[in-house]
């Protein structure tokens, strides 16, 4: 190591040093958060977020996020987990919400989409 050059480390508890050319560590301050940058505050393209905005956002549908992670269409998804496509259509857009035992069943494929696929093969055949 050069004697201009500086490296990081983590210490054990997780406190992260700089150390010098001479081997000596000095802790990294850590800056506390705080409020947002003036720039970001007067930002014309992206104004801070307000409650009232915030109120008024969409949040997307869990059921809509669960098909996009695994990469199915709406057809697809609908097809091999023997849903009714209109009602996982009304789900995503947000006109009706999945009762119980859809939200179970959700989870379940959640949790092992391949195994809920194999299980549904398994039970036509």
């Amino acid at each position: 190591m050069s004697k201009s050059s500086t490296s990081g480390s983590v210490r054990p508890k997780a406190r992260l040093v700089r150390v010098k050319a001479d081997g000596t560590r000095v802790p990294i301050a850590h800056r506390a958060p705080g409020p947002a940058p003036k720039r970001a505050a007067i930002d014309p393209d992206n104004p801070p977020l307000t409650a009232d905005r915030l109120a008024r956002m969409r949040r997307v549908p869990w059921v809509k996020t669960l098909r996009r992670a695994l990469g199915l269409t709406q057809e697809e998804f609908a097809a091999r987990y023997d849903l009714p496509l209109g009602t996982l259509r009304d789900w995503e857009q947000g006109r009706t919400e999945p009762d119980q035992p859809a939200r179970a069943y959700l989870r379940v494929i959640a949790a092992d989409p391949k195994g809920v696929a194999r299980a549904l093969l398994a039970s036509e055949g």
